[in-house]
């Protein structure tokens, strides 16, 4: 083995990541590039609140619009459509933790330390993560959905997300079609699902 491969094998079994400039490439089950705010052209958060950590729960989303991002220019406008039309609601951000394209790219919305707004009575408990695009029939690709269990990873490790937490997609937690059927259809097989009723620890309040 070369030294640059042995290199690379070292540094995703022990998870840490390497500076490449702009982006960050992390490596937990799968490697995965994190584009910041700065990366993608956020404008300034108004509505910034700390998150208990680690949070109990992760929750899954689509967009439905903006459409499926199959390259990086292309989901950093979706990521800067979404900041706006959140904003309109007076959001004062956009309201996703964490979104991922379909290039396999994860993009920073309001990180692993910050409330979000997205699943209304488990916004305090939660990180929410984006699967952009419509995933009602179609599914999303390998890449996005490697990309997704990476990033729950990243965040068990960084002390954000409990290693004991429950996976839901956002329609069991409110009336909406998000995920989509076919992605929570494959969210549904994936570990720490749970179908168990949301239930508030009031020792978290």
């Amino acid at each position: 083995m070369s030294l640059s491969c042995a290199f690379t094998t070292l540094v995703l079994a022990i998870h840490v990541y390497l500076a490449i400039g702009c982006p960050q490439l992390y490596g937990v089950q799968a490697p995965y590039l994190l584009y910041s705010r700065e990366d993608w052209g956020a404008v300034h958060a108004t509505d910034i609140h700390p998150l208990k950590t680690p949070v109990p729960y992760v929750i899954i989303h689509h967009t439905y619009l903006p459409a499926a991002c199959n390259s990086t220019q292309q989901c950093k406008a979706a990521m800067k459509s979404m900041q706006n039309y959140h904003n309109s609601l007076d959001w004062g951000d956009i309201g996703y933790h964490f979104c991922v394209g379909s290039e396999g790219g994860a993009y920073e919305g309001r990180g692993w330390h910050n409330l979000g707004i997205h699943a209304g009575p488990v916004n305090n408990y939660s990180i929410g993560i984006c699967l952009i695009g419509d995933w009602r029939v179609e599914q999303p690709p390998r890449e996005m959905l490697e990309t997704t269990k990476s990033l729950i990873n990243t965040g068990i490790l960084n002390g954000a997300i409990s290693p004991t937490y429950k996976l839901k997609g956002h329609s069991q937690i409110m009336a909406t079609e998000c995920p989509g059927t076919a992605l929570l259809d494959i969210i549904s097989k994936w570990d720490h699902y749970s179908e168990e009723q949301f239930v508030i620890n009031k020792k978290d309040n």
